[in-house]
């Protein structure tokens, strides 16, 4: 799905093509960053202090959580040290 016209989309990738493979890989990893940040910031806001393994764990489920099952999510988190879910405190 996309607002962009044609004319736009073909200009933004005309843009992406013209950097340099380095310079769109560090363009991606700010872009990881940015939107990392904004997940920890809406876990954070309006919740009790989480513990950094808890952390951890609500990273996972809000950026990965749902290409998984529920069971699936439980076995990845128990799996993964200093991981963990909400509840399990």
């Amino acid at each position: 799905m996309s607002d962009a016209s044609k004319q736009i989309e073909q200009r933004y990738k005309k843009m992406l093509l013209s950097r340099t493979p380095l310079e769109r890989l560090k363009m991606a990893s700010r872009m990881y960053d940015s939107g990392r940040k904004l997940a920890i910031a809406g876990i954070q806001h309006g919740k009790h202090p989480l513990t950094a393994s808890q952390l951890r764990g609500q990273i996972f489920l809000r950026m990965y959580g749902s290409d998984f099952t529920v069971e699936e999510r439980k076995r990845i988190i128990h799996q993964i040290p200093n991981m963990q879910l909400d509840a399990d405190r």
